[in-house]
């Protein structure tokens, strides 16, 4: 008898912290926001498809094109391209393709990016019906005004310039003693046969 009024207890007190909570509520203003024409505000932590980082300084990404989040990705998501140019230091980064379609947000990306190139993004409206709109160049979307160029170190330009001559030179000097060994006259094979067969005769 004593466990069936403890219930009942128990019971009104649990109903008595569940009306206090709704009180509270029902007496609060509802928040109505009137989407499309105004957006919710995203927490920090959220979770959406990763974005380049700009830096400061420069004004660029920060991507010095390692790859390890090409290589780290299991969903094989992720396709970096860059290029070596004269004079600057480095690769540069020419399109960072994430096809957001296979991506499973696991973070694997974020962590193995050592520089801090990469990081997730608040963006959470991506209704569409074609596939190819899940398909972004975070390049592009970093830069839409377009890319800035790298700086020119001119003393690596010029350590550049100066190994190319020499990589030119050396090779036309290979070239040339190839044609200059080719076209020498070779000296006949058997002489001393031919000159042993004369004594015979």
């Amino acid at each position: 008898m004593s466990g069936y009024f403890k219930d009942i207890i128990t019971g009104l007190k649990s109903l008595a912290v569940g009306l206090q909570i709704t009180n509270k509520e029902f007496l609060t203003k509802p928040i109505t926001l009137l989407y499309p024409h105004e957006s919710v505000k995203m927490y920090p932590r959220y979770r959406g498809h990763i974005e380049l980082v700009k830096d400061p300084e420069t004004g660029r990404n920060r991507c010095i094109c390692c790859g390890m989040c090409e290589k780290g990705c299991p969903s094989g998501c992720i396709t970096v391209k860059s290029e070596k140019r004269p004079g600057v230091k480095g690769k540069v980064l020419t399109a960072y393709i994430l096809n957001f379609t296979t991506c499973s947000l696991c973070g694997q990306c974020v962590e193995n990016c050592k520089p801090e190139a990469i990081k997730f993004s608040n963006e959470y409206n991506l209704a569409s019906t074609r596939r190819e709109d899940y398909i972004f160049d975070l390049l592009q979307k970093l830069h839409p005004e377009g890319v800035p160029e790298p700086e020119v170190d001119p003393e690596l330009l010029k350590k550049e310039q100066e190994k190319e001559e020499a990589a030119k030179k050396a090779a036309a000097e290979k070239k040339a003693a190839a044609a200059k060994k080719e076209a020498a006259p070779k000296a006949p094979a058997k002489e001393g046969g031919e000159s042993k067969a004369e004594e015979k005769s």
